[in-house]
């Protein structure tokens, strides 16, 4: 193997446990060391490709939400999509998990957070709603919803939500970030 391909490996690796440790132990607890010794590296490793635990959070981080199209779809099924999309996404990808956490923790992961959504939700629905000017207002409610379910779904894991079937969840969350895309503004 190239040193080029270890490189790349040991980041994957690297990149990988501190994934796994940030989204079980928060950004406060998850220590270089501990992520070191899950990559089976050492501790320098982790400091040479990403100088400190902040620059390794920021590295960990990056997610591409890989938002549907809303403007394709009829747009009354956008909120529902929508939904059903964060849903998917939640299932199948710790790293958001870990990043809510620690967005609720944390300064630097409230502000990953924040950039994100507003990077990544506040386009798509600028798509969507009746006045652009007003999606920043729109996603910022979005994405209270999204996040609310998410936080109470999969990481407060509370009993009523962690019950509800993905159908459910889409039924009564739908038509409020429906509203939120589409509907007049009061």
């Amino acid at each position: 193997m190239t040193t080029a391909r270890r490189s790349d490996a040991t980041r994957a690796a690297i990149l990988d446990a501190a994934r796994e440790r940030f989204a079980a132990d928060g950004y406060e607890r998850a220590t270089i060391r501990s992520i070191a010794r899950d990559a089976g590296i050492d501790p320098s490793m982790v400091m040479r490709y990403y100088g400190n635990k902040e620059g390794l959070f920021a590295a960990a981080s990056t997610i591409e939400l890989e938002l549907p199209e809303l403007g394709s779809l009829p747009a009354r099924h956008a909120g529902a999509a929508l939904v059903t999309h964060f849903l998917d996404r939640w299932e199948r990808d710790d790293v958001l998990t870990g990043l809510l956490r620690v967005g609720v923790t944390n300064e630097a992961g409230a502000e990953r957070m924040q950039r994100l959504f507003a990077e990544q939700i506040g386009p798509v629905v600028a798509g969507v709603c009746p006045d652009p000017a007003d999606a920043p207002r729109r996603a910022g409610l979005v994405a209270s919803q999204i996040l609310g379910m998410a936080l109470a779904r999969y990481v407060l894991r509370l009993g009523p939500l962690v019950e509800m079937g993905r159908e459910d969840v889409v039924a009564w969350l739908g038509p409020t970030v429906q509203r939120y895309l589409t509907a007049e503004g009061p």
